[in-house]
């Protein structure tokens, strides 16, 4: 059996640090971080930290929404929202901290292989909580 393009093996400090040169370096802390925890927690063949906190309207440096594509073996026979909570558990501490919002995909090996594309950013709508919103 050969192995896939994003097995575990040689290619997968390759694979990291192409998505973290991808994302714009290593980013900040709170990027750093994302990306330390959720590598040890679920050994991806593939990682993707996007810090999308710019789009949404907080100071220079904030570091508030992330999106993460998580490929790893871990999720295998997972439904999503056990997926998805793994996720949320390897960042426990930062969600209920400096990180106020997280969108995740998180795929195992043979799902990345067929379609290896990380979805869109969901837009921004804007506002806040404290705002009334007009509709």
């Amino acid at each position: 059996k050969s192995p896939l393009p994003c097995s575990p093996s040689p290619m997968r400090g390759p694979l990291l640090a192409a998505a973290a040169g991808a994302m714009g370096g290593s980013g900040g802390p709170l990027a750093r971080t994302i990306r330390a925890k959720l590598t040890a927690a679920l050994q991806p063949t593939h990682l993707e930290v996007r810090d999308d906190s710019p789009r949404h309207g907080g100071p220079p440096g904030a570091e508030t929404h992330f999106g993460v594509l998580v490929v790893s073996e871990s999720f295998a026979g997972l439904p999503l929202l056990q997926r998805h909570r793994l996720v949320h558990e390897a960042l426990r501490a930062e969600l209920a901290g400096p990180l106020h919002a997280l969108q995740v995909v998180a795929r195992t090996p043979q799902q990345w292989q067929s379609d290896p594309q990380a979805p869109p950013a969901p837009p921004c709508l804007g506002g806040s909580k404290r705002e009334r919103r007009r509709g």
